[in-house]
């Protein structure tokens, strides 16, 4: 289809972020009856500022509409290729390849180098030019706890290819949530598997301290910021282990984690993961409370007119203890009431730096009412105990999550 002037789908680019800007993102679609949810990748990519041009199997374009796609990214859809070298001249153009959803016979194809469609034929050829894949299996359980499926994955796990677990529930390896695919396809695109090697501990969430069995003190936090770390340094290689309280995001399926409810549960667990295992770094983007009740009843305290009394004690510093048996590299949060005062922010983060131990510490201002704790975005300042201090202006949580991992890489990498 010829273009007469902008087409209306070029309207949502770059609506959430810009951080794929400049980049051409190649998604492929497969004869799954997953192929519907494709469209939803398509649509998140393009709000992340990417132009994306999708291939579609035969097979898939008799599921699933061809004119759909092109609606939707308002290119055209490539089923066959024109030409003998057309599909050189589009993995030349584009950054990297999502084929979301892919069929067993679609990852055995491309582990084998069997280019029989528009689909394996742009995977392999991006692959040969050491371009990033996007692998989203989606199909039966038993395909997928099949030999053969273990032994293509293993296979294609040696090229430049990243993959995201599927879901598995009712007897089926399920298409992941959209938000895991978009992370991958940014840290594959940006980033490649940089990672590949390091070990890192990341926390995320608020803690519990109760008062009794219903009764409990806690703060806002989300646990977003966490989540995004982890995920980010999953997909570009890292071992990653997430210690996390009660969170109101969902922890991702396909990350090691482990479940606290107080700050010295959430201690207990970083001190027993880091004392035997060998990590490059930790990343305590949790808010565990801060203080605790001095006495916690069994029963429910029954509710009167009369006040309450009730003392409260300081819950344990994690990063203070942890400092005790951790010499590797620390990065912390500081979130304060600034009110707008950066010069406020930055002091109060750069004593907490040297109080605490980090090499590295990520200041933002919870004051403001449109970032932070319930926010899927963040405006903060990164301090290290070089003195250099980087301001990041109100971006997705997931851009500030790619900056600390560079960060990790710079110190960390040799």
């Amino acid at each position: 289809m010829k273009k007469v002037g902008q087409h209306p789908s070029s309207e949502i680019i770059g609506t959430y972020s810009s951080v794929l800007k400049d980049n051409a993102i190649i998604v492929g679609v497969t004869s799954s009856a997953a192929a519907y949810r494709s469209i939803d990748v398509v649509r998140e990519l393009m709000r992340r500022g990417a132009e994306v041009y999708v291939v579609m199997s035969k097979d898939a374009a008799r599921l699933i509409s061809p004119a759909l796609f092109e609606w939707a990214t308002g290119n055209e859809v490539f089923v066959e290729f024109g030409g003998e070298t057309g599909h050189i001249a589009l993995s030349k153009m584009c950054s990297s390849m999502i084929i979301a959803p892919a069929t067993l016979n679609t990852m055995s194809k491309i582990a084998n180098g069997i280019a029989d469609t528009s689909v394996t034929l742009t995977a392999i050829t991006m692959i040969g030019m050491d371009k990033p894949l996007v692998i989203v299996p989606a199909m039966h359980k038993y395909l997928w706890d099949s030999p053969q499926a273990k032994e293509t994955l293993n296979k294609i796990g040696q090229w430049n290819v990243i993959l995201v677990p599927p879901i598995i529930e009712e007897h089926k390896a399920k298409f992941p949530l959209i938000e895991d695919i978009v992370s991958a396809a940014e840290a594959a695109t940006l980033r490649g598997k940089d990672l590949l090697g390091l070990r890192i501990l990341v926390t995320a969430g608020p803690t519990r301290e109760y008062l009794d069995p219903v009764r409990f003190l806690t703060n806002a936090s989300s646990g977003k910021m966490g989540v995004a770390i982890a995920r980010e340094a999953y997909f570009r290689g890292a071992e990653v282990t997430l210690v996390h309280g009660p969170m109101s995001t969902s922890v991702p399926h396909y990350i090691r984690s482990e479940r606290v409810v107080t700050t010295s549960e959430m201690l207990d667990v970083v001190i027993s993961e880091v004392t035997s295992g060998n990590y490059d770094a930790v990343i305590l983007a949790a808010a565990p409370v801060d203080y605790s009740f001095s006495k916690y009843s069994k029963e429910k305290i029954k509710s009167s007119n009369k006040e309450l009394e009730l003392t409260l004690t300081p819950t344990p510093k994690i990063s203070a203890e942890l400092r005790k048996v951790f010499s590797g590299l620390l990065i912390g949060f500081a979130a304060e009431t600034a009110f707008g005062d950066s010069n406020k922010l930055i002091t109060l983060a750069q004593e907490k730096l040297r109080k605490r131990g980090f090499n590295v510490i990520v200041a933002n201002d919870i004051s403001r009412p449109d970032i932070g704790f319930t926010s899927d975005f963040n405006e903060v300042y990164i301090i290290d105990d070089k003195g250099i201090k980087e301001h990041i202006p109100k971006s997705p949580k997931s851009v500030i999550a790619r900056r600390l991992l560079d960060i990790v890489k710079a110190r960390v990498v040799n």
